[in-house]
């Protein structure tokens, strides 16, 4: 077993949604605990900053632009990474976009399909083009996001929550398909995490902050790095017989 310090010493992660917040925060706590990480994202800066990040942290900066929605993107970027480093052992599927706080009748079905496409559709492309990359390597560790939406209902939520009960199912469903071949498929339901998005959802203001801190129990939200850490429990020896999980990390938001 390698020292909990490096325990990721020689594998390759790929991370979906990694401009940002929690796929940012994974990517470099990959790195710190020794492992070559391809952080991909919408092309853009704050992709270009993550990669910075990656190299500052004593990582090599892969950076691979990607939309999870668009098949071809997904199948393209793990390739590159293994192309560039020679294997795939962990894959994060992060990737994700908010709903705007609507009741389903007034959901646009643009909007419905723009949501899904990501945040349900996107996993799917990833798993189904990580799956073969991880048997090659004699196996590995996917982590899908789900979120608390995808464990209870949420008012004015609908199409979000619909796609993150689905990426449990995906998960769980894909978990049995693979679990034989030595790939071990897990979901991390988030709670209020204080991310970019979050910041989105609370309109910005101090009233809106405080509106999203009083439906945790904790009395504060969740940061980027301590989802970060149950990734990377899920991705590690440390987890290695738990499979076909939905691991709730939510600051109690779904316990009562």
């Amino acid at each position: 077993m390698t020292s909990s310090t490096q325990r990721f010493s020689g594998e390759v992660a790929f991370v979906t949604g990694a401009g940002t917040g929690i796929g940012r925060a994974t990517a470099l706590a990959l790195v710190a605990e020794g492992a070559r990480v391809a952080v991909s994202g919408l092309e853009g800066p704050d992709l270009t900053e993550t990669a910075r990040l990656v190299q500052a942290a004593g990582g090599t900066a892969l950076a691979l632009a990607c939309d999870v929605s668009v098949e071809s993107d997904v199948e393209q970027a793990p390739a590159a990474t293994v192309e560039a480093f020679g294997r795939l052992d962990v894959a994060f599927d992060n990737a994700g976009v908010e709903q705007e706080q609507l009741p389903l009748d007034e959901l646009a079905t643009e909007d419905w399909h723009r949501i899904v496409a990501v945040d349900l559709t996107g996993v799917y492309h990833c798993m189904k083009h990580q799956v073969p990359l991880l048997r090659a390597a004699g196996g590995g560790s996917i982590v899908n996001t789900s979120s608390g939406a995808g464990v209870i209902g949420i008012a004015g939520q609908a199409a979000y929550a619909a796609a993150k009960w689905g990426v449990i199912g995906m998960t769980k469903s894909v978990a049995l398909e693979v679990a034989a071949e030595g790939i071990r498929v897990n979901a991390v339901c988030t709670g209020m995490i204080d991310t970019p998005m979050m910041g989105r959802l609370s309109g910005g203001t101090d009233e809106g902050y405080q509106q999203v801190v009083s439906l945790e129990p904790v009395g504060r939200m969740g940061r980027p790095e301590e989802i970060a850490s149950a990734v990377l429990w899920l991705s590690s020896d440390l987890g290695a017989f738990t499979v076909g999980t939905a691991l709730v990390v939510d600051g109690g938001q779904t316990a009562g």
